[in-house]
């Protein structure tokens, strides 16, 4: 059995950012995975600094063509950080 190998393909600051992209790539049959902090989405919605970053994971095999997705929706590059991962999309 081969283990399925995950990719970090952006930084979003918002649990509602991100399933708004997690949507919109699993409605082009990527799969998705979203990590955030548990503090910042269980206890009390915090979305302030690190504890609202959620962080969008895709299998090795479909990261291209979620990054040439993404780059298709035109979201405005000043929202991504140096890294290239996104800081808001808000």
């Amino acid at each position: 059995m081969t283990a399925l190998q995950w990719i970090h393909l952006a930084d979003v600051q918002g649990r509602l950012n991100a399933e708004l992209l997690a949507s919109f790539l699993q409605a082009h049959e990527i799969e998705v995975e979203l990590i955030q902090e548990a503090v910042g989405h269980l206890i009390y919605p915090v979305e302030v600094d690190s504890l609202g970053r959620v962080q969008i994971f895709v299998p090795k095999e479909q990261a291209h063509e979620a990054r040439q997705l993404l780059s298709e929706l035109e979201i405005d590059m000043t929202l991504f950080d140096a890294e290239g991962s996104a800081n808001s999309l808000d």
